[in-house]
């Protein structure tokens, strides 16, 4: 037996092309060869190509880069100490014919000068002049906002003030509480108005003074409100969901059905007080007879309870709940009613007492100022004085009583038992399919929560 010679050799890839396509072709026990079918490629020759590249003439290459313009856009927020020079400054504009004119403009002293919070933004090209400048805020009107626009042209520069409509969009947030409810939505991001609107809303069942636990948690869909697609500000809360001791609480914004159209879940920039209402899940209003505090969400300094008289230095029933807030804070009535009494009483200095159906009545006293007169129908929520310290009074509050047949009752207690009303029945099938996405939006927005934690 005869083992054959087998030589290894170096292949190029076009002498491998050749062997491959040969035994793919060839059949079982043929020989086969090799051909070179390329010359090697040390064997090939070798050139070199000189060739002259004459550079383009640096002056047209300094006028294309001279001829560049470079645009600037900044922004910031007016502050009310804020002067011309000095925002301009901020916003890194040199431009002492801008500075001149905007010093001089009606319409730049009237709408943006020494107004706090109000967004500014600047158009400039490569040297820090001045070529726009845009401010917006939003108006009391629903659903509108202003813009101060101001423009060099050729002529000089020149402004216009519009008023535009917002547009609405929605935003999903969730948090968890550690110590207190506002502590919390700052965590999240979440304006203080939607924070305001969660105790507001959830009232009823939750007391945000004393019940909150730290762990509990809370979703919220709510609008925000933008002009020119910069956030102006927050809208209404469409949909929210809290859990408090481990119980869950949602509540939706839902709008009967108008005539040949669909169910309005919300209707941008409209105040919670609107038509619509909120309601649960399950068809429920959430809106009672009684609001659970006289003012939107505020710190309780003293309840209903036996203390030591701050003026008269002895042990009294306090025979109300005071409110710590600043003074011209706004105060409101809790229900619907006819003032009783309006003008200055004993300790009480400054106070307003409203008469409600079934002998209730109630009182806001130490008030700075008084906005409604005796025998004058009020509605619930509708504000009638303000925040103040008249009266016997250490410090600015508002001191609520709750008076049912002329007996103090504790105030805290008795606006979570008032009666709710649920929907109507033509508009439950419309509700049904609100309320079918309001789940769905409540899920994601608590999985941004459940992604958080991980």
């Amino acid at each position: 037996m005869f083992a054959p010679a087998i030589r290894i050799a170096r292949l190029s890839p076009l002498q491998l092309t050749a062997v491959v396509a040969a035994v793919l072709l060839g059949g079982g026990g043929a020989t086969y060869a090799v051909g070179n079918l390329a010359p090697d490629a040390s064997d090939l020759p070798v050139r070199t190509v000189v060739e002259a590249i004459a550079p383009l003439p640096i002056s047209s290459q300094i006028d294309l880069i001279e001829a560049q313009s470079l645009r600037l856009y900044r922004s910031d927020v007016m502050r009310s100490s804020d002067t011309v020079d000095s925002m301009l400054k901020r916003v890194g504009v040199f431009d002492p014919q801008a500075a001149d004119f905007l010093r001089s403009d009606a319409l730049v002293r009237q709408t943006l000068l020494g107004r706090n919070g109000r967004n500014v933004s600047v158009e400039a090209d490569d040297d820090n002049t001045l070529l726009k400048l845009s401010a917006r805020w939003s108006l009391d009107e629903e659903g509108m906002f202003k813009r101060l626009t101001v423009v060099r042209t050729a002529t000089g520069f020149r402004s216009q003030v519009e008023a535009l409509p917002m547009t609405a969009s929605s935003r999903l947030a969730s948090g968890t509480i550690q110590s207190s409810l506002f502590a919390a939505t700052d965590a999240a991001r979440i304006p203080d108005s939607i924070a305001i609107q969660l105790a507001e809303i959830f009232s009823g069942d939750i007391d945000f003074h004393r019940a909150l636990r730290k762990g509990d948690r809370f979703s919220v869909v709510y609008e925000t409100l933008e002009g020119d697609g910069e956030p102006m500000r927050a809208g209404r809360v469409l949909s929210a969901e809290f859990v408090n001791a481990g119980k869950q609480y949602q509540a939706m914004w839902f709008q009967e059905p108008v005539a040949h159209g669909a169910p309005v879940a919300a209707t941008m920039g409209q105040s919670p007080s609107a038509k619509g209402g909120y309601y649960t899940l399950a068809g429920e209003s959430l809106r009672r007879a009684f609001l659970a505090s006289p003012m939107e969400f505020s710190r309780v300094t003293s309840g209903f309870k036996m203390r030591m008289h701050p003026i008269l230095q002895t042990l009294r029933a306090h025979q109300g709940v005071d409110y710590g807030a600043p003074t011209g804070t706004p105060v409101r009535t809790v229900a619907d009613g006819v003032v009783e009494f309006a003008g200055v009483q004993n300790g009480f200095g400054n106070v307003v007492h409203v008469k409600h159906r079934n002998g209730n009545t109630t009182v806001y006293a130490h008030l700075s100022r008084i906005g409604v007169r005796r025998g004058q129908s009020v509605n619930q929520g509708q504000h009638i004085g303000a925040v103040g310290q008249t009266g016997w009074a250490t410090g600015p509050h508002l001191h609520f009583e709750f008076r049912v047949n002329g007996v103090h009752r504790d105030p805290l207690t008795l606006a979570r038992q008032s009666e709710s009303i649920p929907v109507a029945p033509s508009a439950k099938k419309a509700f049904a399919n609100a309320a079918t996405m309001v789940r769905t939006q409540l899920a994601a927005a608590s999985q941004i929560l459940a992604t958080t934690t991980q």
